[in-house]
């Protein structure tokens, strides 16, 4: 039942508009991104110098991102592999260390 308050607002109370938290406006929205552009060039550049790099082409920033995605894709492809034979359903982190350690040992 409604109290009188929220019939002088027309049953709708709180920043939703609904009330009771059902659907309704929402103050932000999720957008959706691509995340490997999260690794900033500043990001790529660290990494470069730390390998020994002095110079960098403009082009390759956007090489490395790529390149850092399908490490990453392959990565937790076999790390989802070696939790369903476990019989998991959560990443832990001593699972994602043995892939990475695995994927190091390749190179």
């Amino acid at each position: 039942m409604m109290t009188r308050g929220q019939l002088a607002k027309g049953g709708k109370v709180g920043p939703g508009g609904q009330g009771m938290g059902k659907g309704g406006m929402k103050r932000h929205r999720k957008v959706a991104k691509d995340s490997v552009r999260g690794v900033t060039k500043g990001d790529i550049r660290r990494l470069a110098r730390r390998g020994g790099v002095k110079r960098i082409s403009a082009g390759v920033y956007d090489e490395v991102r790529a390149a850092m995605e399908d490490r990453l894709r392959l990565i937790l492809k076999d790390c989802v592999i070696f939790l369903e034979h476990a019989k998991r359903k959560s990443k832990l982190a001593r699972s994602v260390c043995f892939e990475v350690k695995k994927f190091a040992n390749l190179l």
